[in-house]
């Protein structure tokens, strides 16, 4: 294994923070809490973001930017959201800091410097820009307002773990008004779709896509919809959430307008997010004990070509070959990296794409010249190929194509294994316990059940799958009469 990395059926979370460390993903940070995000981390966050930003531009949206600070009172106007988050909000309630004269070279803050009223940083921004959007809108003409926002936000989380729970993270969160309802909730559906389009298609994960009961919806919603995939180790991860709002931010925000009959009415709502999370999704999905396995058309690097040579001679006439092979892999829109240093031997920087899950790795010496080949590794099969150097940045583009397939396959048929049916409280739990993944199971519909089955086995009801098959049968717990199944796992 590359680089001391804990195996998978050793310790399935050492594993993962190992490859994220290791990988050069991301480190931890001097803020207890947070973590800072390395360059290639950052670089499949880009990659995510360009994807994504196409897409929501794509269905007519536009992005804005909001502050990072909530005034106090208007987090408090719509009560519901407020208390979701009132345990997980940090608060600025001083401006200023001056020197301790009682203990040099110490600063304190300055009583002096009290706020009027304290700030919220923003755990989400309904509040801020609910209180903008009075201003915006005031007749139909003003809508639909489709607006997105890409951002930072703060949740104080005590329990952190890289990408998956961090105090501090990265997302987009896309807010949007409407006339009726059924236009928004045309909206929250279609933002759905957006999510597991790029989830199955981008990152090549298959998802559940549903409904999340009441006791799981968002603070403040109608409805929730998400995506939920799975995770090598059979636990579920809640991937993207959009969210029906109804009328309940446009009223405490006091949002109205005046349809084509110059009648008031409150606007309907959306809002809808992914965050940085998506890169721990990635990574638990497709890695292995070697490291990275990324889809290609997310990989920073697609394509990283290291040349075996002895000598400057070889060398030179080495370069020569791959400086052209290099512009004809930019000109096909493949990502490239040629790694001629001098500081590592060929094995070493094998070992360190691998590590990286850089999807192909070509390796070019002398013989190969002489032969007008390369040797192609793929990373995702480990098979090798051999390859004529001619027309080799269309066959490249050919068979990046068929690794994003592939990883995305084997995905699938892990999460197809692993959704099981269970009839009974004994088979529920010695599912959850031998093998995991989501358990497809009946639940009377009550919130006192589901709390229950919570508290009871750690499993939660990830989802109600839209288009659900309705079948009549007896919730696992009570026995209690149910018209379909629900999906629960152990989630992160």
């Amino acid at each position: 294994m590359s680089k001391e990395i804990t195996s998978r059926e050793q310790d399935y979370s050492k594993w993962y923070n190992d490859l994220v460390i290791k990988a050069g993903l991301a480190d931890y940070s001097a803020v207890r809490g947070c973590m800072v995000i390395k360059p290639y981390g950052y670089a499949l966050w880009e990659n995510m973001q360009a994807a994504l930003d196409k897409m929501f531009k794509d269905t007519g949206h536009q992005n804005a930017y909001f502050p990072l600070f909530v005034p106090k009172s208007l987090f408090e106007k719509e009560e519901e959201n407020a208390e979701g988050f009132a345990k997980e909000c940090a608060v600025v309630t001083h401006y200023r800091l001056k020197v301790n004269e009682e203990k040099k070279g110490s600063l304190m803050v300055d009583p002096d410097s009290k706020l009027e009223e304290e700030l919220i940083i923003r755990p989400t921004s309904e509040a801020i820009i609910w209180s903008t959007y009075k201003n915006w809108i005031q007749s139909y003409r003003d809508l639909p307002l489709l607006i997105n926002q890409w951002a930072n936000v703060v949740r104080w989380e005590m329990r952190t773990r890289l990408f998956l729970r961090t105090a501090e993270f990265l997302w987009q969160e896309g807010h949007t008004a409407h006339a009726t309802a059924d236009e928004a909730i045309a909206e929250t559906k279609q933002m759905l779709e957006v999510y597991a389009t790029f989830a199955e298609e981008w990152m090549a994960v298959p998802v559940v896509k549903g409904v999340k009961t009441p006791n799981e919806r968002f603070a403040g919603a109608v409805d929730t919809f998400c995506i939920e995939a799975l995770m090598q180790d059979g636990k579920a991860l809640q991937a993207g959430t959009s969210h029906f709002l109804g009328q309940n931010f446009a009223k405490a925000f006091d949002v109205k307008f005046s349809d084509k009959q110059n009648k008031l009415d409150y606007v309907w709502a959306t809002s809808w997010g992914v965050s940085t999370r998506l890169i721990g999704a990635l990574v638990m999905a497709h890695s292995d004990d070697d490291g990275l396995v990324l889809p290609p058309k997310l990989a920073p690097i697609q394509v990283v070509i290291v040349p075996i040579y002895k000598g400057d001679e070889q060398k030179a006439a080495i370069d020569e070959v791959v400086n052209k092979l290099v512009k004809e892999l930019k000109a096909a829109d493949i990502r490239v990296k040629y790694d001629d240093s001098d500081n590592s031997r060929p094995g070493w920087k094998f070992a360190e794409y691998e590590l990286k899950g850089v999807p192909l790795r070509i390796g070019i010496g002398a013989r190969d010249i002489a032969n007008s080949v390369v040797e192609v590794a793929r990373r995702d099969t480990r098979e090798k190929l051999t390859l004529p150097l001619e027309d080799l940045a269309i066959n490249i583009g050919k068979l990046l194509h068929t690794i994003q397939e592939s990883i995305y396959n084997k995905a699938f048929a892990f999460r197809e294994t692993h959704i099981t049916p269970a009839d009974s409280w004994e088979e529920f739990l010695v599912l959850l316990e031998t093998k995991g993944g989501f358990i497809s199971a009946h639940w009377d519909g009550t919130a006192e059940t589901e709390e229950k089955i919570k508290e009871l086995s750690k499993a939660t009801i990830r989802c109600i799958p839209l288009n659900n098959a309705q079948e009549a049968g007896a919730c696992i717990l009570t026995g209690a009469p149910s018209e379909q199944r629900v999906l629960f796992a152990r989630a992160y």
